[in-house]
């Protein structure tokens, strides 16, 4: 018998300070490493009005659809629903407690970046994501 929870994917929170960059790297590289794997979603605490166009160009480089991502608020609900929080940036004050697992790592902002140095830092994210994908998949 197949209950639920055996069905059901893990949904993995990015979170950083504006959620135009680090945290939709983390999001859209998980899709990309792992697809269909995961509910991924990303966040932030300041919202920008719009997702980094450099960051934007990396991920498409990668095969990555990034044409509906908006940066949105993190809400207590995301960070009690999600069965992991990635924080892009250690110690940033959250709006609730984080009911799953929380990881932190520590990139840089690239607001200013240009495409060469957001590639650098997406290849380094996705090192990170893949070894989360294979730690959640084999925790299954």
């Amino acid at each position: 018998m197949t209950t639920a929870a055996a069905i059901t994917k893990p949904t993995v929170l990015f979170i950083c300070q504006h959620n135009a960059g680090r945290s939709q790297l983390g999001a859209h590289l998980l899709d990309v490493v792992a697809p269909g794997e995961f509910v991924s979603t990303s966040a932030g605490l300041k919202p920008a009005a719009e997702i980094n166009p450099v960051v934007a160009e990396s991920l498409h480089e990668l095969g990555a659809d990034t044409s509906a991502a908006r940066p949105r608020l993190v809400t207590e609900d995301d960070l009690a629903d999600a069965d992991v929080v990635v924080v892009m940036k250690p110690g940033l004050a959250l709006p609730g407690p984080v009911a799953g697992r929380l990881v932190e790592w520590e990139f840089p902002n690239p607001e200013e970046w240009d495409l060469d140095g957001v590639r650098g830092m997406r290849d380094a994210v996705a090192t990170q994501v893949r070894q989360l994908a294979a730690d959640l998949t084999a925790a299954r």
